[in-house]
């Protein structure tokens, strides 16, 4: 009889029962995050490039990192979480996962002049790409958030999303760092070799779809949606109506819209007001300090730890809200990080606490997140995660396309002594038949000896000090809001507030 029944139990079980099964699907999926993430933060350490090669302004620069957004404001990511609730993950990733890929290479090959080889028809080229690599990147972040929903629900769901941010952070950490290695001159090196990871993503995205249909058919999932799982408009208005909901969609808004587009400018910024450099000296022949040393002195090194940092710490603190819950208490927390790094970094002068400041930023940027992205499954209900995360990267890429050009616009306004002195070597240097590369290297030189003044950063950054304020308030008012509706985002995973 006993054997009977552990028969039966065992054929009960579910794929996601499994932990190894589980984490093996975690890690099958996050790649494709890694590879978005990898794209969307590769123009941020090539920003020199796109003025010397190419002949991009800051402001056309940050008019092309906003473009990524474009598509979103026009509520194309809560058309696509609302297609995950409505279809499903399969049919509505796959074209999610094709559309990011097709734009990332799209951006390359307007970078080789494939559609045209003057400047302007190569911004427009590329910014066509990135809207299109936009629809695909935020709406594949709401696709890999309900997978990991799916199996990770009641078990490590925390720790879980946390190490999905990892390899997200990853991914920045490879294009911030590594970027200009790759690109070795020229900007479409790195393009490619970005949206290549893209690529390979999607297949394993594709290979992950076996073990989504297997478990659907052990859950008898049918392929049509139930009544209750069809989109309804009141669904939509109880969801952003609901005071903690918006309190942690516009949390979202105001804390990544003070990380993301700092993270574009940051390689840009160190050189600038700390003086350090955007190449590497030759690490023959040093010693292990000397190689760290010289490592802390390159720009998009450095700025690279900042999503490093995240990969240590972004579990750990989702460990912490599995275990011991405090998610309202760490946003707060991280918001008060995100003020002191950014103060660090405009109003002060001192290279050794913009170190610190950046260290505060990692933290910071592990916290919420770790924090954040669990307490939505508190909040709505599993069926309908699909929209209400894709409502959240909506708002936030209101914020992100606001500040992605609006940091490179306040650039060009308060620095218009250098905008005038690269354009002005630029028209020069061509005139006397150097070549795009060769631009590229006189520019950078010329920065390095000072004969070409250095941007102030100040301002651009300071604003993002007011990002940090705002999270902090909203953070407050998610964690009253949250005793007053009963979620428990303060409990444990698994705890319900009695």
């Amino acid at each position: 009889m006993d054997k009977v029944n552990n028969s039966i139990d065992k054929a009960k079980k579910l794929l996601k029962d499994s932990s190894a099964l589980r984490f093996t699907v975690l890690g099958m999926v996050s790649i494709l995050m890694f590879g978005t993430y990898w794209f969307q933060d590769c123009l941020g350490p090539l920003k020199g490039l796109f003025e010397s090669q190419l002949g991009f302004s800051s402001s056309e620069f940050g008019l092309l990192i906003s473009s990524t957004t474009w598509a979103n404001l026009a509520l194309m990511i809560i058309v696509g979480g609302i297609a995950l609730d409505r279809w499903g993950i399969r049919k509505t990733g796959t074209v999610l996962a094709i559309i990011a890929t097709v734009g990332a290479f799209t951006v390359s090959l307007g970078s080789l002049g494939v559609f045209g080889k003057s400047e302007s028809a190569m911004l427009i080229s590329m910014i066509a790409g990135r809207i299109l690599f936009g629809v695909g990147l935020e709406t594949t972040c709401v696709l890999i958030q309900r997978i990991i929903v799916k199996w990770f629900m009641g078990k490590e769901l925390a720790f879980a999303m946390g190490l999905n941010v990892v390899v997200g952070r990853l991914g920045s950490f490879f294009a911030i760092s590594f970027g200009l290695d790759i690109a070795a001159g020229r900007v479409s090196n790195a393009l490619f070799a970005a949206a290549s990871v893209v690529g390979v993503g999607l297949l394993l995205f594709l290979a992950y779809l076996m073990f989504d249909v297997k478990l659907d058919r052990q859950m008898k999932v049918s392929a049509k949606a139930s009544p209750e799982d069809k989109f309804r408009l009141k669904d939509f208005i109880n969801l952003i109506t609901n005071r903690s909901f918006i309190y942690i969609a516009l949390l979202c808004v105001a804390f990544y819209s003070a990380v993301f587009p700092f993270l574009q400018y940051a390689p840009d910024l160190l050189v600038n007001k700390f003086g350090l450099t955007f190449s590497m000296p030759d690490l023959s022949g040093m010693t292990l300090w000397q190689k760290i040393l010289a490592y802390l002195q390159n720009g998009p090194k450095v700025s690279g730890l900042i999503p490093l940092g995240t990969i240590i710490f972004t579990p750990l603190f989702g460990r912490l809200v599995d275990k011991k819950g405090k998610a309202a208490s760490l946003m707060i927390l991280g918001s008060l990080l995100l003020i002191y790094a950014h103060i660090t970094l405009s109003l002060l002068n001192s290279v050794f606490l913009g170190y610190t400041g950046l260290f505060a930023l990692g933290i910071a940027f592990s916290l919420v997140p770790a924090a954040m992205w669990p307490s939505v499954a508190k909040i709505v209900a599993e069926n309908r995660l699909g929209t209400a995360y894709a409502t959240m990267f909506t708002v936030q890429n209101y914020g992100l396309s606001a500040f992605y050009w609006g940091i490179g616009k306040v650039l060009d306004m308060t620095n218009p002594k250098v905008v005038q002195a690269i354009q002005s070597m630029r028209d020069k240097l061509f005139a006397q038949g150097y070549t795009r590369a060769e631009v590229a290297q006189q520019i950078e030189n010329m920065r390095a000896t000072g004969e070409i003044p250095t941007y102030d950063y100040t301002i651009p950054i300071l604003m993002l000090v007011g990002l940090g304020v705002i999270s902090i308030f909203l953070a407050f008012q998610l964690k009253r809001s949250d005793k007053a509706q009963g979620y428990g985002l303060e409990l444990p995973s698994g705890e319900k507030q009695s």
